[in-house]
């Protein structure tokens, strides 16, 4: 059996996904992270995060607009990756920043709206990562896998809404990632539109 194209890609991705990872736990145990090194981490991990989803979230794009092959063979690594470092956000306000005080932690997912909308896009990648497996995908079926699937969409223009009401005055950054993905769904969605045009065209009778 041939060797598949790129073998080198999914380790790149994962060293290059895990490293940013590696440098602060460096700089946290060197204390060099600055003043507030908890706030430092969150906003790295959250950022990070939100980068690895919308990557993953790319990936298809790329095929059909520039007819690349790799991206698609990355894209479950880059959105468990994504999940990861949001776990870590989660757990970095949860159990370092508060504590595990659950009273506090639940008082402010219910009044804070940027924590409430960064719990909810944490709990929907939770079905995600727990459905990337290929044997879930077969026990799901493809067609309810792919619907589920979807979901990240969602996730992702949360993980944007908890970024700009968390920075609340410069919102550049939450801006462009919103249009990012405003672009990435455009995509998906000409493309499911031509495959639904192709197959009704497919299925018309022959004169």
């Amino acid at each position: 059996m041939a060797s598949p194209p790129y073998p080198w890609l999914k380790p790149a991705v994962l060293v290059g996904g895990l490293s940013p990872l590696v440098l602060l736990a460096l700089g946290f145990w060197r204390d060099t992270l600055g003043a507030n090194p908890i706030e430092r981490v969150l906003n790295q991990t959250g950022m990070l995060a939100l980068i690895l989803l919308v990557a993953s979230l790319a990936c298809t794009p790329l095929k059909v607009v520039a007819g690349w092959t790799w991206p698609p063979r990355v894209r479950k690594l880059l959105g468990l990756l994504g999940f990861a470092y949001a776990v870590l956000h989660f757990l970095t306000y949860s159990v370092v920043d508060q504590g595990l005080d659950f009273p506090i932690i639940l008082e402010d997912i219910a009044k804070r709206p940027f924590i409430t909308v960064g719990f909810l896009a944490l709990v929907l990648l939770v079905p995600l990562a727990v459905t990337s497996t290929n044997r879930m995908v077969r026990r799901l079926g493809f067609p309810v896998w792919q619907r589920l699937h979807r979901l990240a969409y969602v996730a992702a223009s949360l993980g944007v809404v908890h970024f700009a009401w968390r920075v609340k005055k410069d919102l550049t950054e939450p801006l462009v990632y919103g249009a990012v993905l405003g672009l990435l769904f455009a995509v998906r969605l000409v493309e499911a539109l031509r495959k639904r045009r192709a197959r009704a065209a497919a299925a018309l009778p022959v004169s």
